[in-house]
C-alpha cells in the first residue's frame, strides 16, 4: 500500500509530539495507527517487526517506526516517517538543554533539574523490573541459572564499570551463542577504545549510543555517564541527571539523551551532530535490511545471541541506578528518591507523571532555601 509523504510526515509527527512513556508508548500509538486504525498493516505483520527490532542494537521502538514508514511508501517513506517521528521530541530536548545547562540559570530552574534528577535511579529500576517477567518467560528451564549470570553481569558493569558496559552485554550474546552452538560462535568486533577528545569523541560517544545499546535506551545510561562526565568532563554529574530526566520527560525515544550530552559538548551543533550518529543506524539497519527481518526474526543464532545479551541488558539497566543515586549530593534529594521509588515501584504510577511532581519538589524545595549544585 503506498502512502502519501504527507501522511507519513502527519502522523508519525503525531506520535512523535504525543509519545511520552517511551517505548510501550510508541508501540501502542503505532499499533494503533496501523493496524486498527488504517489497516495498513496486519497484526501479525505488526507483531513480526516488533520481534525483529527487539533482535537489533538500538532503539527499538524508533526502528519500528522507521520500519512501519518503509513498509508504506520504501525507504523514502522510512527516511521521512523516521525523520517526522524522531524530531518533535528532539527539538524539545536541545530547548530545555539549553536552559538547564545555561550558565546561570534561574534558581527554580536547579530546583527542578535537581527533584526530577533526584527520581531518575527509582525509574532506572523500574525500566529494567518491567523487562523481567517478558525475558524470564522465553527462558527454558535448563538456561535460568545462566540468564541470572548474564543480569547480574550486566549489573555489575553497569554500577561499577559503566564505560565497559557494552562490552559485558556482547560478550553475554557471544556465550550464549556459544553454548548455543556447540563451542563454535561468530567474531563480535568491538573497537573499545576512546577517541582523545573533540568532535571525534562525540561522534564516538553517540555512535556508541545508537549502535550498540541493546534492550532500550536505559541501557547506554551507564556508558554516557562515564564518557560524558568522567571521562570527558563535557557535564557535571547533577547536570548529567538532568539529561536523564529530561529524555524520560520528553516524548520520542530515551536516546534523545545523548543530545543534550552533545549540546553540554558542543553547543547546538553537537547536539544534533549526536542526534544524527545516534540515529543513522536505526535508520540503516531497517533501509538497508527491512526486507530480510523475517530471516533475522527467525535466525537462531541472532535469538541465541540475544538471549544472553537481553538479560545483561536489563541487569545493567537496574545496575545503572547505582551510579545515578551516587551522583546525588542533597539529603533532601535523597528523600525525593525515596518517594519517587514507592510511587514508581509500589504504586505503580506513571514515570512522566513522577518525574513532574519531583521537579516540583525540587521547585519548591529551592525557593525555600534548600541547597542546590550546578
Amino acid at each position: 500500500m503506498r502512502v502519501s509523504l504527507t501522511t507519513l510526515v502527519r502522523e508519525w509527527g503525531r506520535i512523535g509530539c504525543i509519545g511520552f512513556g517511551g517505548p510501550p508508548t510508541h508501540i501502542a500509538l503505532l499499533r494503533d495507527l496501523c493496524v486498527r486504525k488504517r489497516g495498513w498493516l496486519t497484526e501479525s505483520d505488526f507483531e513480526d517487526a516488533i520481534a525483529a527490532c527487539n533482535l537489533l542494537p538500538g532503539p527499538a521502538s524508533t526502528q519500528l517506526a522507521i520500519y512501519c514508514a518503509w513498509r508504506l511508501r520504501g525507504r523514502l517513506g522510512g527516511l521521512v516517517g523516521g525523520a517526522a517521528f524522531i524530531v518533535p521530541g528532539l527539538a524539545l530536548i536541545i530547548g530545555l538543554a539549553a536552559v538547564f545547562l545555561s550558565s546561570a540559570p534561574p534558581r527554580w530552574v536547579l530546583g527542578a533539574g535537581a527533584g526530577a534528577g533526584a527520581a531518575v535511579a527509582a525509574v532506572a529500576v523500574r525500566a529494567g523490573a518491567s523487562l523481567v517477567p517478558g525475558s524470564w518467560a522465553r527462558v527454558s528451564s535448563a538456561g535460568r541459572l545462566r540468564w541470572i549470570g548474564y543480569a547480574v553481569a550486566g549489573a555489575a558493569a553497569a554500577s561499577l564499570v559503566g564505560a565497559w558496559v557494552v562490552l559485558v552485554l556482547l560478550v553475554c550474546g557471544a556465550v550464549e551463542l556459544l553454548i548455543r552452538r556447540g563451542g563454535t560462535a561468530a567474531f563480535l568486533p568491538l573497537f573499545a577504545a576512546a577517541p582523545a577528545g573533540g568532535l571525534l569523541a562525540l561522534v564516538w560517544v553517540a555512535f556508541k549510543v545508537g549502535a550498540l545499546s541493546y534492550g532500550g535506551g536505559f541501557v547506554i545510561v551507564p556508558l554516557m555517564q562515564a564518557d560524558a562526565v568522567a571521562h570527558y568532563h563535557w557535564m557535571t554529574a547533577a547536570q548529567f541527571l538532568n539529561a536523564v530526566a529530561l529524555g524520560q520527560l520528553t516524548p520520542g525515544p530515551v536516546v534523545q539523551t545523548v543530545a543534550v550530552v552533545g549540546y553540554a559538548a558542543r553547543g547546538i551543533g553537537g547536539a544534533l551532530l549526536a542526534a544524527l550518529v545516534a540515529f543513522t543506524p536505526s535508520f540503516a539497519f531497517v533501509l538497508v535490511g527491512g526486507d530480510r527481518f523475517d530471516r533475522i526474526r527467525r535466525d537462531a543464532r541472532a535469538r541465541a545471541f540475544l538471549d544472553g545479551a537481553g538479560p545483561a541488558a536489563i541487569g545493567a539497566i537496574v545496575g545503572a541506578a547505582v551510579p545515578l543515586a551516587r551522583a546525588l549530593h542533597e539529603n533532601w534529594q535523597f528523600g525525593v528518591l525515596a518517594a519517587a521509588a514507592v510511587v514508581l515501584l509500589l504504586l505503580r504510577r506513571s514515570i512522566v507523571v513522577t518525574l513532574l511532581l519531583a521537579g516540583a519538589v525540587g521547585i519548591i524545595a529551592a525557593l525555600a532555601g534548600a541547597p542546590l549544585r550546578h
